[in-house]
Protein backbone atom coordinates (compact mmCIF):
# COMPACT_ATOMS: atom_id res chain seq x y z
CA UNK A 1 0.00 0.00 0.00
CA UNK A 2 1.29 3.49 -0.68
CA UNK A 3 1.74 6.16 1.94
CA UNK A 4 -0.81 8.97 1.48
CA UNK A 5 0.88 12.38 1.75
CA UNK A 6 -1.40 15.41 1.66
CA UNK A 7 -4.08 13.31 -0.02
CA UNK A 8 -1.84 11.84 -2.74
CA UNK A 9 -0.55 8.25 -2.82
CA UNK A 10 3.24 8.07 -2.70
CA UNK A 11 5.60 5.12 -2.91
CA UNK A 12 7.43 3.93 0.16
CA UNK A 13 11.20 4.39 -0.31
CA UNK A 14 13.27 1.35 -1.19
CA UNK A 15 15.67 2.04 1.67
CA UNK A 16 13.86 0.98 4.87
CA UNK A 17 16.21 3.20 6.90
CA UNK A 18 14.89 6.46 5.38
CA UNK A 19 13.13 8.66 7.90
CA UNK A 20 9.72 10.07 7.15
CA UNK A 21 11.30 13.53 7.34
CA UNK A 22 13.85 12.68 4.65
CA UNK A 23 11.15 11.16 2.45
CA UNK A 24 9.08 14.34 2.74
CA UNK A 25 11.95 16.80 2.19
CA UNK A 26 14.29 14.94 -0.15
CA UNK A 27 12.04 12.40 -1.82
CA UNK A 28 8.87 14.44 -2.25
CA UNK A 29 10.40 17.96 -2.18
CA UNK A 30 8.00 19.16 0.52
CA UNK A 31 10.27 21.66 2.21
CA UNK A 32 7.73 22.98 4.72
CA UNK A 33 8.59 20.31 7.28
CA UNK A 34 11.89 21.35 8.78
CA UNK A 35 14.91 19.41 9.97
CA UNK A 36 15.95 21.02 13.23
CA UNK A 37 17.81 18.83 15.70
CA UNK A 38 17.16 15.51 13.90
CA UNK A 39 16.90 13.94 17.37
CA UNK A 40 13.24 14.56 18.28
CA UNK A 41 14.00 17.34 20.74
CA UNK A 42 12.83 20.49 18.93
CA UNK A 43 9.53 19.70 17.18
CA UNK A 44 10.42 21.43 13.89
CA UNK A 45 9.68 18.22 12.00
CA UNK A 46 6.19 17.67 13.45
CA UNK A 47 3.62 16.36 10.97
CA UNK A 48 0.22 14.73 11.38
CA UNK A 49 -0.29 11.02 10.76
CA UNK A 50 -3.95 10.05 10.70
CA UNK A 51 -4.56 13.28 12.61
CA UNK A 52 -2.02 12.63 15.39
CA UNK A 53 1.18 14.62 15.75
CA UNK A 54 4.48 12.82 15.37
CA UNK A 55 8.14 13.78 15.05
CA UNK A 56 8.98 12.78 11.49
CA UNK A 57 12.74 12.75 12.14
CA UNK A 58 12.27 9.80 14.52
CA UNK A 59 9.91 7.86 12.27
CA UNK A 60 10.91 5.49 9.51
CA UNK A 61 8.91 6.11 6.35
CA UNK A 62 8.15 2.39 5.96
CA UNK A 63 6.25 2.47 9.27
CA UNK A 64 3.61 4.65 7.66
CA UNK A 65 2.72 2.42 4.73
CA UNK A 66 -1.00 2.91 4.11
CA UNK A 67 -1.29 5.80 6.56
CA UNK A 68 -2.30 9.43 5.90
CA UNK A 69 0.45 11.99 6.45
CA UNK A 70 -0.39 15.69 6.48
CA UNK A 71 2.35 18.29 6.28
CA UNK A 72 2.05 22.06 6.52
CA UNK A 73 1.53 22.14 2.73
CA UNK A 74 -1.49 19.85 3.10
CA UNK A 75 -3.33 22.18 5.47
CA UNK A 76 -4.11 24.78 2.81
CA UNK A 77 -7.60 24.43 1.34
CA UNK A 78 -7.51 25.74 -2.21
CA UNK A 79 -6.24 29.30 -1.93
CA UNK A 80 -7.30 29.66 1.72
CA UNK A 81 -4.90 29.21 4.59
CA UNK A 82 -5.87 26.92 7.45
CA UNK A 83 -7.34 29.09 10.25
CA UNK A 84 -4.32 28.36 12.43
CA UNK A 85 -1.92 29.44 9.67
CA UNK A 86 -3.82 32.73 9.41
CA UNK A 87 -3.82 33.11 13.20
CA UNK A 88 -0.01 32.81 13.28
CA UNK A 89 0.12 35.74 10.85
CA UNK A 90 -2.49 37.76 12.75
CA UNK A 91 -0.86 37.22 16.17
CA UNK A 92 2.79 37.52 15.08
CA UNK A 93 3.32 33.88 16.01
CA UNK A 94 6.65 33.67 14.24
CA UNK A 95 9.81 35.62 13.56
CA UNK A 96 12.16 33.63 11.36
CA UNK A 97 9.41 31.08 10.63
CA UNK A 98 11.62 28.01 10.82
CA UNK A 99 9.67 26.34 13.61
CA UNK A 100 6.26 27.56 12.42
CA UNK A 101 5.23 24.52 10.30
CA UNK A 102 5.96 22.17 13.19
CA UNK A 103 4.25 24.49 15.67
CA UNK A 104 1.10 24.61 13.53
CA UNK A 105 0.94 20.86 12.90
CA UNK A 106 1.60 20.21 16.59
CA UNK A 107 -1.16 22.62 17.63
CA UNK A 108 -3.67 20.86 15.37
CA UNK A 109 -2.72 17.49 16.83
CA UNK A 110 -2.76 18.93 20.35
CA UNK A 111 -6.29 20.27 19.88
CA UNK A 112 -7.47 16.82 18.76
CA UNK A 113 -5.85 15.25 21.85
CA UNK A 114 -7.61 17.73 24.14
CA UNK A 115 -10.92 17.15 22.39
CA UNK A 116 -10.53 13.39 23.01
CA UNK A 117 -9.84 14.13 26.69
CA UNK A 118 -6.16 13.15 26.67
CA UNK A 119 -4.76 14.80 29.81
CA UNK A 120 -1.47 16.65 30.05
CA UNK A 121 0.87 16.88 33.02
CA UNK A 122 -1.10 19.84 34.39
CA UNK A 123 -4.67 18.72 33.58
CA UNK A 124 -6.80 19.06 36.72
CA UNK A 125 -9.36 16.36 35.81
CA UNK A 126 -7.71 13.22 34.46
CA UNK A 127 -11.08 11.61 33.71
CA UNK A 128 -12.61 14.50 31.73
CA UNK A 129 -14.12 13.75 28.32
CA UNK A 130 -12.61 17.01 26.98
CA UNK A 131 -9.80 19.19 28.23
CA UNK A 132 -10.25 22.96 28.26
CA UNK A 133 -7.35 24.56 26.42
CA UNK A 134 -6.42 27.29 28.84
CA UNK A 135 -3.30 29.33 28.19
CA UNK A 136 -1.39 27.17 30.68
CA UNK A 137 -2.69 23.96 29.12
CA UNK A 138 -1.60 25.14 25.66
CA UNK A 139 1.85 26.10 26.96
CA UNK A 140 2.31 22.68 28.57
CA UNK A 141 1.09 20.75 25.54
CA UNK A 142 3.25 22.77 23.13
CA UNK A 143 6.40 22.54 25.26
CA UNK A 144 7.95 20.00 22.89
CA UNK A 145 8.04 22.57 20.09
CA UNK A 146 10.90 25.02 20.50
CA UNK A 147 11.19 28.50 19.01
CA UNK A 148 14.71 29.86 19.01
CA UNK A 149 13.42 33.37 18.28
CA UNK A 150 11.24 33.40 21.39
CA UNK A 151 7.90 34.08 19.68
CA UNK A 152 6.07 32.03 22.30
CA UNK A 153 3.54 34.71 23.30
CA UNK A 154 2.37 35.11 19.70
CA UNK A 155 2.33 31.33 19.21
CA UNK A 156 0.16 30.77 22.29
CA UNK A 157 -2.09 33.71 21.34
CA UNK A 158 -2.59 32.27 17.85
CA UNK A 159 -3.43 28.82 19.20
CA UNK A 160 -5.68 30.14 21.98
CA UNK A 161 -7.52 32.38 19.53
CA UNK A 162 -8.13 29.52 17.13
CA UNK A 163 -8.28 26.04 18.65
CA UNK A 164 -8.72 27.36 22.20
CA UNK A 165 -11.82 29.22 21.04
CA UNK A 166 -13.12 26.08 19.30
CA UNK A 167 -12.63 24.01 22.47
CA UNK A 168 -14.52 26.55 24.58
CA UNK A 169 -17.55 26.39 22.26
Amino acid sequence: MPIIVNGLPRSIPEDPRMSLLDLLREGLHLSGTKKGCNQGACGACTVLVDGERILSCLALAVQYDGRRVTTIEGLVQGDALHPLQQAFIDHDGFQCGYCTPGQICSAIGMAAEAERGVPSHISADLAADRVALTREEIQERMSGNLCRCGAYNGIVDAIAGTVGAEMAA
